[in-house]
């Protein structure tokens, strides 16, 4: 078959090298609208349930997949100045541009071909294609020519974003929560490579115009971050790359294919990085597309429909998990008179999807902590 790919992100790759290893007779193209060295990102995050999908998926490039990874298995919540471990929360991290690397040059070795530096904004540009794979993330051109047929949900959420990295080293995922004069400031932070860590600095719309940020130059906005966090930066500061404020955007669609066009990625379902899932889940969404296409052939339609099968009740079930998450962050105010442990305890529960008897299995010192508290 001849497939186009819309996006040259960890799905469209992962999608296209899977589908070549698979049968090279394939003749898959991807179109990327940024230059093959661009420097954008910092780290993503990898759970080992994330991880062991893609071992099944590919043992072989797993294993270059994973290294250089920075691993822990624990993670940490700072609350009132004091560190809370977890323990047996394991997680994986390497840098974006790594990654990227990584697929790249694991598609070109399977004879995938790649044009950089070009934009897909029209589906009629592409004609010939037996597949159009529109991984071109959450502002897709391609879905937003289809908008009337793919019906997109595009909820914006309230909190702002910065997106910063800093050589300081967070060995754990670490939550930070800090209360200042003008309100409450957060930091998703874990370190990536030998040298640097990924730290995204999170505020609610209200304590980021009450800070005067809405005002602020990004430099000054970097400084003013740096001060918060002043005490876990120590003499590192934040380095910027692209690092202006943003608000996060949900999206979701009622339908996943078009004719020949399929949604993949962020293209088709963001998945809030409150969870830290949203690469993972563009990647699994990535096997479970190659494998429809084994099943099926090239029946097209009968590929689509079963990708959409496989995936549309995951893909909810973590969305309605990743709402959860944002309401919890959005609502933070209400839960930092907590002491450190009790306030810990309720992040881990935030979503639903962890029990007390699941959190006693995998800490059990951490729940005795916390019932000690609590019978108090």
């Amino acid at each position: 078959m001849k497939i186009d790919v819309v996006g040259g992100g960890p799905a469209g790759m992962y999608f296209s090298m899977l589908m070549k290893k698979h049968d090279p007779g394939h003749r898959i193209r991807i179109f990327e609208q940024n230059p093959m060295d661009a420097t954008y990102g910092w780290g993503v995050v990898f759970s080992d349930v994330a991880l062991s999908f893609l071992e099944k998926a590919d043992p072989v490039f797993y294993k270059k997949f994973i290294a250089g990874h920075e691993r822990c298995d624990y993670m940490e919540i700072v609350h009132k100045g004091v560190h809370v471990q977890l323990k047996n929360n394991h997680f994986s991290r390497a840098s974006r541009i790594n990654l990227l690397k990584t697929l790249r040059e694991e598609c070109l070795a399977q004879g995938v071909e790649f044009e950089f530096g070009t934009r897909i904004d029209n589906a009629g540009k592409l004609d010939g294609a037996d597949v159009i794979v529109a991984a071109d993330g959450g502002n897709s051109a391609i879905r937003t020519q289809f908008a009337q047929h793919f019906q997109p949900t595009i909820e914006t959420r309230r909190n702002k974003f910065a997106w910063y990295g800093t050589r300081q080293l967070f060995h754990p995922v670490s939550l930070i929560f800090r209360e200042t004069e003008h309100g409450v400031f957060m930091a998703h932070s874990y370190q990536y490579s030998k040298e640097l860590s990924t730290f995204l600095v999170e505020v609610d719309p209200e304590t980021w115009r009450r800070a005067g940020l809405d005002t602020m130059t990004d430099e000054e906005s970097r400084r003013y971050c740096e001060s918060v966090f002043a005490p876990e930066l120590g003499s590192n500061g934040l380095l910027s790359n692209r690092s202006i404020w943003f608000n996060a955007n949900v999206v979701s669609n009622a339908k996943w294919s078009h004719g020949n066009i399929v949604l993949l990625g962020d293209a088709l379902r963001s998945v809030h990085f409150s969870l830290g899932s949203g690469t993972r889940m563009a990647m699994q969404d990535a096997i479970a597309l190659q494998e429809a296409f084994t099943r099926n052939g090239s029946n097209v339609q009968a590929a689509f429909a079963d990708f959409e099968g496989q995936r549309r009740d995951s893909s909810s079930n973590f969305q309605e998990a990743a709402a959860k998450s944002l309401d919890w962050y959005e609502n933070i105010g209400e839960k930092m008179g907590l002491d450190p442990v009790s306030f810990a305890y309720d992040y881990m529960r935030r979503t639903g999807r962890v029990s007390h008897d699941d959190l006693r299995e995998r800490d059990p010192d951490f729940v005795a902590s916390y019932e000690a508290i609590a019978a108090a």
